[in-house]
């Protein structure tokens, strides 16, 4: 019997797990229309949000793990640099250019230390 049962484990833990995931969306998006976005609340959450990620991007770059940490953290915080100057440089369309920008340079980067 508990052969016939062993593949369902699996798939009944990702289902509850998406199950679990669109309640929680489903409830965000019934709450949605009684949350004023200019209220004190609304804008205390969206400064903790952009702390946290910039603060996450910050130690991505200086105190990295895993493959990340093999490259030089001068490349990283140059690369990084000229990221944002890219970003600052084009006013109306900044986060596609600076994100190809950075991931082009690291690739660029990756390639030149496998041929070496």
């Amino acid at each position: 019997m508990s052969i016939e049962l062993q593949g369902w484990g699996t798939w009944l833990a990702l289902s509850a797990a998406c199950v679990g995931t669109y309640v929680c969306r489903a409830a965000g998006v019934k709450l949605s229309g009684h949350i004023h976005q200019e209220s004190e609340v609304f804008r205390w959450l969206s400064a903790v949000t952009y702390a946290m990620v910039a603060a996450l991007t910050v130690r991505m770059i200086l105190l990295p793990l895993g493959l990340l940490a093999t490259v030089p953290w001068a490349l990283r915080v140059s690369i990084c640099a000229i990221s944002v100057a890219v970003m600052v440089s084009h006013p109306q369309r900044r986060l596609v250019p600076a994100l190809l920008t950075g991931t082009l340079l690291m690739l660029a980067y990756g390639v030149s230390r496998m041929d070496a």
